[in-house]
């Protein structure tokens, strides 16, 4: 094929000039630095608009956590057996979440991102109970102990795998550089 030369000169130019741009990125995010967190302008909603990730650090995907069972006095299919209501169940999964992190050497301060699942509470008419789950949230991201938030989506699902379970929650935290596992 004969490509003219004018557009050889325009490809060549504009991949060098992209390949300047990604050099010039890099260059500029190399050896790492602080996550970022970036909140949400004119709201106090406890959840970062944005979270951005140094390039030095390493990701961990923790897979998605559901409630464990804290009531054995109960059966499997009985939402009290797993902490009864959303944010009992919500506060049961970040406990495990949080001596998960802690066996990896990490902390809630750590997690920069959160997906929750939620399925329609049976006492809140159907639907999920958002309010309950941030009751159990806000115990551990936004406190003064803990003022780190991870960027959350929360979506309302039709179920999980076991019909008394009303969370599932999945995190991705972060580890700095210099820390190891």
């Amino acid at each position: 094929m004969n490509i003219p030369s004018i557009l050889k000169t325009t490809v060549t130019a504009s991949a060098l000039g992209a390949a300047t741009l990604l050099t010039g990125c890099a260059a500029t995010t190399a050896g790492g630095g602080d996550v970022v967190r970036y909140k949400t302008p004119g709201s106090t909603f406890p959840i970062a608009a944005a979270v951005e990730i140094p390039t030095d650090a390493r990701t961990v995907y923790l897979s998605g956590k559901v409630p464990p069972v804290v009531d054995k006095s109960k059966p499997a299919t009985d939402p009290a057996a797993y902490g009864g209501d959303t944010e009992g169940q919500t506060v049961a999964i970040l406990k495990g979440l949080e001596e998960q992190l802690k066996s990896m050497n990490l902390t809630m301060s750590d997690v920069v991102k959160m997906q929750v699942f939620l399925v329609a509470d049976p006492a809140k008419g159907g639907k999920m109970d958002f309010a309950g789950f941030m009751r159990g949230y806000t115990q551990f991201f936004g406190t003064a102990a803990q003022p780190h938030l991870p960027a959350r989506s929360a979506f309302q699902i039709a179920a999980l795998a076991n019909p008394a379970w009303y969370v599932e929650i999945e995190v991705v935290a972060v580890r700095a550089a210099k820390a190891k596992p």
